[in-house]
């Protein structure tokens, strides 16, 4: 860890956007194995998931957001923050489904608009990291917090992988193309992550707006996405999920961060 620590924010941001970027790509993998997933084990990793991604918000880019100085009042800068990363995402939302007229059959429009879904929403997610990251300024307990917030985002890309990639070879697509079409929906996390993390290393004003506002971009996204997808299903391994993900991720955030 403490070589890990030593490298430029830069370079951390990259090697665990690689990491993310992988778990995408072994989430859609498992497309060559089966043509479906147990329904119950993907509500519970899309569970702990969105409870990782929401203690994450909190604890690490919240929190350290509010202890920047600026102009304006620390709770003026991260409620602006918050609320743009948030509408962000909605209003990608409505410019995705009014796309929808450009889609012919009802099974296609909908694995495109997941497709670009989820691929629009890794920018953001790779942005937090990169952010997080920046923030760090090389101290061992904020790496670790920025490593766990990366750590819980790759969870999710895991069963999101296999969202992707499942649906489009239910439709007829060959193991190999639903593979590369749902791996590609991670790989756009790198150049986020990275770019995030130089936006906010070379303009240090602009690091609590960053993480406010990639903190409002990651709720919007769990409650957009990842919610209404596992209580769809069974609710009770649904909330197991996301009470485990988020203990999990608070108690390593404040033990180790």
């Amino acid at each position: 860890m403490r070589w890990f620590s030593s490298l430029d924010p830069v370079l951390q941001a990259f090697l665990l956007s690689l990491f993310m970027y992988a778990m995408t790509a072994c989430g859609a993998f498992c497309v060559f194995f089966s043509k479906r997933i147990g329904k119950s084990v993907l509500t519970l990793l899309t569970g702990a998931a969105a409870g990782i991604m929401i203690a994450a918000s909190f604890f690490s880019l919240l929190l350290p957001a509010i202890d920047y100085e600026t102009p304006l009042p620390s709770y003026v800068t991260v409620t602006l923050g918050f609320l743009l990363g948030g509408a962000f995402i909605v209003l990608s939302d409505l410019a995705l489904s009014r796309s929808k007229r450009f889609f012919t059959g009802a099974g296609d429009r909908k694995n495109a608009l997941l497709y670009f879904a989820v691929t629009l929403h890794n920018l953001p997610e790779g942005m937090a990291v990169g952010v997080a990251f920046a923030q760090c300024a090389g101290a061992e307990g904020a790496v670790l917090s920025a490593v766990l917030l990366a750590v819980g985002i790759a969870v999710q890309n895991f069963p999101e992988g296999m969202c992707v990639a499942f649906p489009l070879r239910a439709q007829g697509m060959s193991p190999c193309k639903s593979f590369l079409f749902s791996q590609g929906s991670g790989a756009v996390e790198i150049p986020a992550c990275v770019l995030g993390a130089l936006a906010a290393t070379f303009i240090a004003g602009l690091m609590p707006w960053a993480l406010a506002f990639s903190a409002g971009a990651m709720i919007a996204v769990v409650c957009s996405e990842l919610i209404p997808e596992c209580f769809g299903g069974n609710k009770t391994l649904a909330s197991a999920g996301v009470v485990a993900g988020f203990c999990l991720m608070m108690i390593l955030d404040i033990a180790l961060g």
